[in-house]
């Protein structure tokens, strides 16, 4: 049986989680129906069940579960279920008549809450369908110890047929059938031979200093947060866990979101950040709260993979810090404020800053994440009040059984102490945003969401 540890960083996020915070990665992708008279749209939800069910058994890595080992002490290793059901991670929910999209995404929000069954391969996948017309969509949902959000759209791209092709190509070109099971791995000794002792030694030492200079970085930009931390501006993002869950999703035209980055100058990535900054302000208002002294701090995942390499398994991930500038009220200020943040910590690379608690958590051993798992999620409110996070797709147009993929949310977990995540995509020329929210703490998020689209419309017309 193949078996691969467990990376630290994957050890950490499989010991964050908790009943009330699920450390799971999710997506909702909405599918349109063909037109009429061609031949998939003839296809039932069955068949799209049954398809499902045979591209997400093809990959390998959706039939690996985590198994304790006694070596290293404290660790856990990735290791093939030998009694893999796929259909045990698949179901079909009938939704009811009215807005699809509505419903889909408040289904999402329930199903968001729910932990992953231990002792399986962490993943599960719905299909939601609708009455005679509708859209279908596809819900995913992958534990964030399987992978980032980089690793986990190269996992889901399974499904996809311009994906699935190919990859099951290759597999009866290498005589091997689809489905059967995991690429044969050999097995990996956990006790190194004497030549290799030495360097080991040399690494761990290197990986010490390393620690030990990430560890520093992380406890000033925490100790100086504390200290500028504002009671009134805690309310609106943070409150105690419910344990409940909203999704709410907003859509932008990349058009547009370019338009203002021509004029402003920066990133794409800069303007977007700065539109989260306007609508956090606008829905504030709005609630009526008052806007904090302090800017609340968003951590912005950044990945450590190299441009061009191989996706690799588990997470390779650091963060910056940002201060997301809700107290300005001057847009263009607000622009400049994120563009110059985010240029000073692409300066300071990412192993500087509160943001590099990830990069810090991979040089951990296993017997700390295993007993350091509840004080780390509990210090997640000293760090940051929000999440902001990126996820990259195919540029290419997808689809699934033929019937075209229209729109892609994807969703990020909460951390402990925080009551909102913000994810978006980019995929055929629009960005969409997943806006995942404690449903107690936040349960007007759908406004939120509006005021994303209403702060890019502002910035637009600030620039016709």
């Amino acid at each position: 049986m193949s078996t691969e540890l467990l990376a630290p960083l994957d050890l950490a996020f499989w010991h964050l989680e908790t009943a009330d915070h699920p450390m799971h990665l999710g997506a909702l992708a909405y599918f349109s129906p063909p037109a009429a008279g061609d031949d998939a749209a003839a296809t039932g939800s069955e068949e799209i069940l049954g398809l499902l069910a045979t591209r997400a058994a093809a990959i390998p890595r959706l039939r690996m579960c985590v198994r304790d080992v006694l070596l290293p002490v404290g660790g856990s290793a990735w290791t093939a279920d030998k009694d893999f059901d796929v259909r045990r991670h698949l179901r079909q929910v009938r939704l009811p008549a009215g807005d699809f999209a509505e419903a889909a995404a408040r289904l999402a929000g329930e199903l968001m809450e729910r932990p992953l069954e231990r002792g399986l391969p962490p993943w599960e996948m719905y299909l939601l369908t609708g009455g005679p017309g509708d859209p279908f969509g596809v819900l995913v949902k992958l534990h964030h110890a399987l992978a980032d959000g980089m690793r986990a759209v190269a996992i889901g791209a399974g499904i996809f047929d311009e994906i699935a092709g190919p990859l099951a190509a290759r597999a009866r070109k290498s005589g091997r059938r689809a489905g059967l099971g995991p690429s044969p791995v050999p097995p990996r000794s956990w006790l190194p031979g004497p030549w290799q002792v030495a360097g080991m030694a040399r690494g761990r030492i290197e990986e010490l200093g390393r620690a030990l200079g990430v560890g520093a970085s992380l406890l000033g930009a925490s100790l100086a947060r504390a200290g500028r931390l504002d009671p009134r501006g805690a309310a609106a993002l943070s409150a105690t866990s419910s344990g409940t869950r909203r999704l709410a999703t907003a859509v932008l035209d990349l058009d547009d979101v370019h338009a203002v980055r021509r004029v402003a100058g920066g990133t794409a990535n800069d303007v977007l950040l700065a539109t989260v900054a306007g609508a956090l302000r606008r829905w504030m208002a709005e609630r009526g709260d008052t806007l904090p002294l302090t800017d609340p701090s968003a951590l912005v995942p950044v990945s450590r993979r190299r441009p061009g390499g191989p996706p690799g398994s588990g997470n390779k991930l650091s963060a910056y810090l940002l201060g997301l500038p809700v107290s300005e009220a001057d847009p263009w200020a607000r622009l400049y404020a994120v563009r110059t943040g985010m240029d000073r910590n692409k300066a300071a690379g990412p192993l500087r800053g509160a943001g590099a608690v990830a990069v810090l958590a991979d040089q951990l051993p296993p017997l700390a994440h295993r007993f350091g798992a509840p004080l780390a999620g509990n210090a997640a409110r000293m760090l940051f009040d929000l999440l902001v996070t990126s996820v990259p797709l195919p540029r290419s147009a997808l689809s699934l059984g033929g019937f075209p993929l229209r729109e892609i949310y994807p969703m990020a977990p909460l951390a402990r102490g925080q009551s909102l995540a913000v994810a978006m995509s980019t995929y055929r020329g629009h960005v969409h945003f997943g806006l995942v929210a404690d449903g107690k703490a936040l349960p007007d998020v759908d406004r939120l969401a509006r005021a994303v689209e209403e702060e890019l419309a502002a910035l637009v017309e600030l620039v016709c």
